[in-house]
């Protein structure tokens, strides 16, 4: 098969059932994982050569490295530093440490039970975002410290990675030795102010394709570098990553980054699923499945058990934590490969080690199912209701947060004996409401449950109005995604809060301090002289072009880059705009004195 078609089949593979994976709420990765399957030698053996396909993937894994290298600036790292350097190492030990034990006592050797141990505990950061967003749990406490903890996870994997390197290296007796070190002092010295030096060129001269590409020469040129004196190429395109991390230079990285990144890295995952040998899973199922699910609640009872008792941590933060860190990770292929390499494990054991993974991923969506539906209500069933009972009958309108802006939208709904449901998390503001003779409930509108409560699903609009911008997106997506048929109405605190409701389905954010200012402003201009007519149509010209703004920059949300220039241009464009009316203004005086005398004379 040429090179086209077997590209052809890869793409055609990717587009029909990466989308259709993520509609069913099963993730891309495993979309990716299945094609590879389909495609591979096992199933349609449309492509016969995987390992050559892998050898370029790989690629993917070198820039995930250099984005992630690119996250590690000083402020996100010390905002994380617990949990990051906390739990972090507690979940790796914990959990490789169990899984080492186990491999020793099925007959792996010391180093081999080490390496899959390790291997084992690691989880998938591009498995478990998506899973975390598609809850609503990025924002909540157990999402970010799940997030801390796949974050040291990555970190790790560069020196676990040189740990196995070099032993493999000393059985071999060709050690990287001091060529290595002060290729790594070397990059680490001068790394910097050439890198700067040349992005600097690059920015000034170059055009946007030139810097994509100066930022693939520093990902490929350190990855080589650390290749030729015997160590991985992810840590060449880590230390990459970690130089530029402070620069100016970030955000415009990772938009020239990120499109090859998602790409390679979909290659890889698909590379993956082709070198599956489903063969071993049909000759071995009870094997190959009992692994995987060992893996899983091995994972999930250990960290578990570690948060409650060490940490002392609720089971509402460990529970989901232990469900989202359980799932396999992509950086087990690796650490297989390596130990492959090393030859620590043979590659029979490697296939069928790699294959546990690729199921743990593949049963992940199950263990959130056992967690909602059994545990979650087992566990919670004799704990107190954590919002009001709401017995009265469903509404029309739902109000959640009932401060500034919650009261005026009730109390205009009140004038027109509009019936509506009011929500607040604020147990003290209830009580104080409440005294004034208004009929509120206590309970947090980012929960399902009260949600059901107060009859959501027979509503035809639900108002959010909280103060804060991770509650207010949280409920919107939480709305959104249970209720599809409700309208949702929500109050922005600012503009990339209404960027982000927009995004989440809200089409008119409604911005609290805009039209304020609007008004305002237009005070402000009449006390100055001008008249209402060029009040007017001043604001309205404003008002028009930031609407219009609002959309270009919607299109362009998370680059930040692209975001600067649109608002860049914009700025530019309103001068221009306003300018032009003046001058049309201008003309228009000029000339009304001159008809005047014509009409005299």
């Amino acid at each position: 098969m040429n090179a086209l078609a077997t590209a052809a089949a890869l793409l055609a593979a990717a587009v029909i059932l990466v989308p259709l994976f993520k509609k069913i709420g099963l993730g891309s990765v495993l979309g990716y994982l299945v094609a590879g399957i389909l495609i591979g030698p096992s199933v349609l053996a449309v492509v016969h050569e995987p390992e050559a396909i892998l050898s370029t993937a790989e690629f993917g894994i070198a820039l995930l490295m250099f984005l992630i290298g690119l996250e590690l600036q000083r402020d996100r790292l010390w905002a994380l530093r617990h949990s990051v350097f906390g739990l972090g190492p507690m979940q790796l030990v914990g959990c490789g440490g169990a899984m080492a034990a186990i491999a020793f006592a099925f007959g792996f050797s010391l180093a081999a039970s080490i390496i899959i141990g390790i291997a084992f505990a690691m989880t998938s950061t591009a498995f478990m975002m998506p899973a975390l967003a598609d809850r609503g749990g990025i924002n909540q406490p157990y999402g970010r410290e799940a997030f801390a903890i796949s974050l040291f996870q990555d970190l790790s994997v560069i020196p676990i990675i040189a740990v196995v390197g070099l032993m493999g290296a000393a059985s071999d007796t060709k050690q990287p030795g001091w060529t290595a070190l002060l290729a790594i002092a070397a990059v680490l010295v001068l790394g910097k102010p050439i890198l700067s030096l040349m992005f600097r060129y690059v920015s000034r001269f170059g055009s946007r394709e030139v810097f994509t590409a100066a930022a693939l020469l520093t990902t490929i040129g350190l990855a080589w570098l650390m290749t030729s004196v015997g160590l991985s190429t992810t840590l060449g395109a880590f230390l990459a990553g970690v130089l530029l991390a402070e620069s100016q230079f970030r955000h415009e990285l990772e938009a020239s980054i990120e499109p090859f990144e998602s790409l390679l890295l979909g290659l890889f995952f698909m590379a993956v699923g082709m070198g599956v040998n489903l063969g071993l899973l049909a000759s071995q199922p009870v094997m190959v499945i009992g692994i995987a699910l060992g893996v899983l609640l091995v994972k999930a009872l250990v960290f578990y058990g570690l948060r409650r008792v060490v940490t002392r941590a609720t089971d509402a933060l460990a529970r989901p934590q232990a469900v989202a860190l359980a799932v396999g990770g992509e950086f087990a292929f690796v650490l297989f490969a390596a130990a492959l390499n090393a030859k620590f494990i043979t590659a029979e054991q490697s296939q069928v080690l790699t294959l546990a993974v690729v199921l743990t991923m593949i049963f992940a969506p199950l263990a959130w199912l056992v967690n909602d539906k059994l545990l979650e209500p087992w566990l919670t069933k004799d704990e107190a209701a954590p919002f009001d009972l709401i017995d009265d009958p469903a509404t029309p309108v739902i109000i959640a947060g009932y401060g500034r802006v919650g009261q005026i939208v009730g109390r205009v709904l009140n004038m027109r004996n509009i019936k509506y449901t009011a929500l607040d998390a604020a147990s003290d503001h209830v009580d104080s409401v409440r005294r004034f003779g208004n009929k509120i409930y206590y309970g947090d509108a980012t929960k399902l449950d009260l949600l059901r409560a107060a009859k959501t699903q027979d509503a035809k609009f639900f108002v959010v109005c909280v103060d804060d911008m991770e509650a207010s997106l949280a409920i919107t997506r939480l709305v959104r995604q249970q209720f599809p048929q409700v309208t949702v109405l929500a109050r922005a605190r600012n503009r990339t809060h209404a960027l982000e409701l927009r995004e989440l389905g809200v089409e008119s954010p409604m911005r609290e301090t805009f039209w304020s200012s609007i008004e305002l402003t237009k005070d402000l201009l009449t006390q100055l002289g001008e008249t209402a007519a060029q009040v007017d149509s001043t604001l309205a010209t404003f008002v028009r072009h930031d609407a219009e703004l609002l959309d270009r920059q919607q299109a362009v949300f998370r680059d930040d880059a692209k975001l600067v220039a649109v608002s860049r241009e914009a700025r530019a464009q309103l001068d221009e705009i306003l300018s032009a009316d003046a001058d049309a203004e201008g003309r228009s005086e000029q000339q009304a004195p001159e008809n005047l005398e014509q009409q005299r004379a």
